[in-house]
């Protein structure tokens, strides 16, 4: 099975490694990158992983618009997609946790029933407190998040998508693919191998186009956000700005709102004494372990420049002390008398 994943990265060099050997583990064969404006190495990583073969990697071609949208038009057309039997887009800090035995890709899909494409929901994993950025993987540090059945005040929950060839594509979004829905009726499973909700598979209700109920959506698979990671990681990302789109903050509200500690769950690491091991294996090609430490050594170096800063030293003492409830959730329970 040929499974490609396809993401857009800005300034995200030390954490590439991880995912990459990530999702090798799970079954992914090849991976198309996009990325743009970047000033920590991830454009020399990757085209150093390219060389070695691990990568295709492209520029950009969006024009100062929606980074994200414009590179899924032109990964429509690149070759590592119309040879995929399955496409996976995601981000870099969004791991896939297949629950089912063997944990890969083909086990999901099997136990799914082979549909044409399945939404798993997302899990938002907390800061909880940790301050230092570290050179090791992200599934090891960060273990707690908010009830998987509840994010903040919603019941429904975003979700990313793996798509097969044959589904009657119109065009890919970032969380999910389109199609006619009048045309086309494809087979379409969450994570736990049901039929997606028919008002989510019809787009019939616009709020709620990329997000369906998480009950019950997640025995077979879920996936792992980790969107806040260190709080020192949080404060280049706010430096850096949302690599998908233009004019958006990273501020106190994205922070709370993904900051909730409430469950642990620490099933995603199952897979970290194969995820090291394929780690080292890929710093053992030509220059890529030498990438990997300059990126590291870049963002290290930010991170200190941001801390000499004032509204940085404010903004991460705003973050210490930003209480671990997502703003809706905090404006529900005021509005029923709960706080």
């Amino acid at each position: 099975m040929k499974v490609v994943a396809v993401t857009c990265v800005k300034n995200e060099g030390p954490f590439l490694l991880e995912w990459i050997a990530f999702n090798r583990l799970i079954g992914v064969t090849d991976f198309l990158f996009y990325s743009n404006d970047c000033a920590d190495g991830t454009d020399a990583l990757l085209d150093t992983l390219a060389a070695e073969g691990v990568v295709e990697h492209r520029a950009n071609p969006a024009q100062g618009r929606n980074y994200q949208m414009e590179a899924l038009k032109d990964a429509k057309r690149r070759r590592p997609v119309k040879a995929a039997d399955w496409v996976w887009i995601a981000d870099v800090d969004e791991f896939l946790n297949i629950h089912v035995p063997g944990h890969t890709i083909p086990d999901l899909v099997a136990a799914c029933g082979d549909p044409q494409a399945i939404s798993v929901t997302f899990r938002f994993f907390a800061n909880d407190g940790v301050e230092t950025y570290q050179d090791r993987p992200v599934i090891a540090q960060f273990d707690r998040s908010h009830d998987p059945d509840i994010w903040a005040a919603e019941m429904a929950i975003e979700v990313k998508t793996l798509v097969r060839s044959d589904f009657p594509l119109q065009y890919f979004g970032a969380h999910r693919p389109f199609h006619d829905p009048d045309r086309h009726s494809p087979h379409w499973t969450d994570g736990s191998g049901r039929p997606v909700p028919e008002r989510f598979l019809r787009r019939a209700t616009r709020r709620r186009i990329r997000a369906f109920p998480a009950s019950g959506a997640r025995q077979l698979a879920s996936l792992n956000h980790y969107a806040l990671r260190s709080l020192e990681s949080y404060l280049v990302k706010n430096d850096r700005g949302d690599v998908n789109r233009e004019n958006r903050a990273f501020d106190t509200s994205y922070w709370r709102d993904r900051n909730d500690p409430a469950v642990s769950d620490r099933s995603i690491q199952r897979h970290l004494p194969a995820l090291d091991a394929e780690i080292a294996r890929l710093k053992g090609l030509g220059r890529v372990g030498a990438f990997h430490e300059a990126a590291v050594a870049a963002h290290r170096q930010r991170i200190r420049e941001l801390l000499a800063r004032e509204d940085y030293r404010f903004m991460a003492d705003a973050l210490r002390a930003a209480p671990r409830v997502p703003v809706a959730e905090a404006e529900l329970c005021a509005l029923l008398g709960l706080s």
